[in-house]
């Protein structure tokens, strides 16, 4: 779960790292009093879990509540890449010196914890990597250990901080350990004028697998810019992530529908489609009501023109997914107004497909494999609409 900005920031504070101080604000009348609180120049900064906030207007140094007050109002409301700006972050300016860039992850091709650093701060990490590979510094973090001062010290001298910022990177790897993330940023890290050093900006995402030992993230749920197809299908307990494509994805098992992806990502490609519109794993158990709640999510997706329902029968065997299948159709009616592609295969196969058979339902297409299907739903996908 990616945090907002200023909930990041609440985070570094409860862990010692140092951070302007700041409120959020909803309203230009909100931000313009958290101006006067602060008093002096302050910064308003669009609150959209995404890059890109500057670029697009949504970060804005004022000198004056007034000027605040006006910053919210542009700010406020701005679609940032697809994002609605619903809040301000108003935090006190920062005298820059210098700027540098400071993250915690979690690598999981090397099956550790990674620190990496760079006193080339204020720009996409992405860029120094590419351009200046050599500016960043990568040190393995060993998950027993952790980071104390020796390592601390040995990042910000690899990286070419300055000494002052070894109790930052110890601060920060508390938040990484104690609030299970999976990614802990700043960017930039400053040194101020008077040898100060604070956190001006920051990211987390925090391990949605640790929730249950973490009762204080249940406040970070984002209802108002999350997506309502993930909030209906999270509550509906389906594992489902929104894409981009117009080929509704439906699987049993992670691995299977990860496949599914690139299959119909390449099906599409050739068949002149956008490709996967959504993952969704149904799990284990595809009954009828199971299958109807992924189908709905499905199938309420405008962007969606074609479905594809890709099932491996194990334990669930194959004519209790198909029944399923014609169950869910018949339970959603009017609702599924898109074609399905379904390819069985598994336990109970034959079974299976006998029932989908003796169903005959108009929007159902029976293919055999896995290619064929994407194939078959990829150009149903990029068909022209009927007049």
């Amino acid at each position: 779960m990616d945090l907002f900005e200023h909930e990041a920031r609440d985070l570094f504070e409860r862990h010692g790292v140092p951070v302007p101080r700041g409120k959020v604000a909803t309203t230009p009348e909100s931000a313009r009093a958290v101006a006067a609180e602060l008093g002096g120049s302050v910064v308003v900064k669009a609150q959209v879990k995404t890059g890109g906030r500057g670029k697009a207007g949504g970060v804005k140094v004022v000198h004056s509540p007034d000027d605040a007050e006006q910053a919210a109002e542009d700010i406020l409301g701005m679609d940032i890449t697809g994002h609605l700006v619903h809040q301000v972050l108003v935090t006190e300016a920062s005298a820059i010196a210098e700027e540098y860039y400071l993250s915690f992850l979690l690598d999981r091709a090397a099956r550790t914890f990674l620190a990496m650093a760079s006193a080339e701060g204020g720009m996409d990490i992405e860029t120094v990597a590419a351009t200046k590979p050599g500016a960043l510094a990568r040190i393995p973090v060993d998950p027993l250990t952790g980071v104390d001062t020796a390592l601390a010290n040995r990042i910000v001298k690899a990286a070419g901080l300055p000494t002052a910022a070894a109790d930052a990177v110890c601060a920060l790897w508390t938040v990484f350990t104690e609030e299970d993330a999976t990614l802990v940023e700043v960017n930039p890290l400053v040194l101020t004028t008077d040898g100060t050093v604070v956190a001006v900006d920051g990211k987390v995402t925090l391990d949605a697998n640790a929730a249950f030992r973490q009762p204080s993230h249940a406040g970070f749920v984002d209802s108002p810019d999350e997506n309502p197809l993930e909030r209906r299908a999270r509550e509906a307990g389906l594992n489902y992530v929104k894409l981009d494509g117009d080929i509704g994805v439906i699987g049993n098992g992670a691995g299977l529908v990860m496949s599914t992806l690139d299959v119909v990502a390449a099906a599409a490609a050739e068949a002149g489609a956008r490709g996967p519109a959504n993952f969704l794993d149904i799990g284990g158990g595809a009954s009828a009501e199971i299958m109807a709640a992924g189908l709905g999510v499905i199938l309420d997706d405008e962007q969606v023109r074609s479905v594809f329902v890709n099932v491996f029968g194990g334990i669930t065997a194959c004519d209790a997914v198909a029944a399923g299948i014609v169950r869910a159709l018949a339970l959603l009616g009017d609702r599924a107004a898109k074609p399905l592609v379904v390819r069985l295969d598994g336990n109970n196969v034959a079974e299976g497909r006998r029932i989908l058979v003796e169903a005959a339902h108009p929007l159902v297409t029976l293919v055999d494999t896995m290619d064929d299907a994407a194939s078959a739903v990829a150009k149903l996908a990029a068909a022209e609409p009927e007049a």
